[in-house]
């Protein structure tokens, strides 16, 4: 199967996605399925063992975003996911599913409209609704929720991201712009160093990934969520404007572009 680079390209909440997969640890979103049916199945990040798919003995059935991948193609690694899980009987764990032939993105199998995120302290999630559930399942989401990073999703912006990471805290922001005409963005603004989401906030790189550019700030340690709202709508303003300035990078700004590039990681 060819490379997609971009496997979540043509959504309107593509952005949300690429985070939900790689930087946030623990949210949910319930999808709506395009054929109409009604069924209910629940995307998260990342599930028990980190199956791609399951479906409880209650009949609740839920995919995993967060996951080795099958393929070079994660939006058809998960479109084969969901198709596995409404298949599925109940109770059963789909932990072993093979790589993917041609066919159906989770993109083709959703309705347009974007996905409604429910960002979790941890995974407690995994046994709602579960009456009794057994030791070694208290004892996984006792392990998983030891390692969650706390993260709160932006209000003001679409996609970005706070959290706090050990003594640090971070802004990490999904943007939906195309990779070369946002390094130049950036570089507009870092130049006239502008590239700030707030006061005592610092620019540290980006990661790439699924297509997109992740920009990470530092921010103070007592910066909360609420109070990256504002900053981070003023910044989404500034960025707009300079994503659509066409004109050619002076000296300062390919300088700039270029210490962008040096600090980019890209991820899978």
């Amino acid at each position: 199967m060819a490379v997609n680079p971009r496997p979540f390209a043509g959504r309107v909440d593509e952005p949300d996605l690429v985070a939900l997969r790689e930087i946030v640890p623990s949210a949910t979103a319930p999808l709506v399925l395009a054929d109409g049916s009604g069924r209910e199945v629940l995307l998260g990040t990342v599930l028990p063992v980190r199956w791609p798919a399951m479906v409880r003995s209650d009949g609740r059935m839920l995919i995993g975003l967060q996951t080795e991948p099958r393929s070079d193609d994660a939006g058809r690694d998960l479109g084969q996911a969901l198709q596995a899980v409404l298949a599925a009987e109940p109770g059963q764990g789909l932990d072993q599913l093979p790589a993917p032939d041609p066919g159906p993105r989770l993109a083709d199998l959703l309705d347009p409209a974007p996905i409604q995120i429910t960002v979790h302290p941890g995974f407690d999630w995994w046994l709602e609704g579960v009456e009794e559930p057994g030791e070694d399942a208290v004892a996984a989401l006792a392990d998983a929720n030891a390692t969650v990073v706390p993260t709160a999703r932006l209000q003001s912006v679409e996609a970005a991201y706070w959290c706090r990471i050990g003594d640090r805290a971070h802004l990490r922001w999904a943007l939906p712009y195309d990779e070369e005409p946002l390094l130049d963005a950036l570089a507009r603004l870092h130049a006239a160093k502008s590239l700030t989401v707030g006061p005592q906030t610092r620019f540290i790189g980006a990661f790439r990934t699924c297509g997109l550019l992740i920009p990470v700030w530092d921010l103070p340690m007592d910066r909360e969520a609420d109070a990256t709202e504002g900053p981070a709508a003023e910044l989404a303003e500034r960025l707009a404007e300079a994503y659509a300035d066409g004109t050619p990078l002076t000296a300062d700004q390919r300088a700039a572009r270029a210490g962008l590039v040096s600090r980019q990681l890209t991820l899978r």
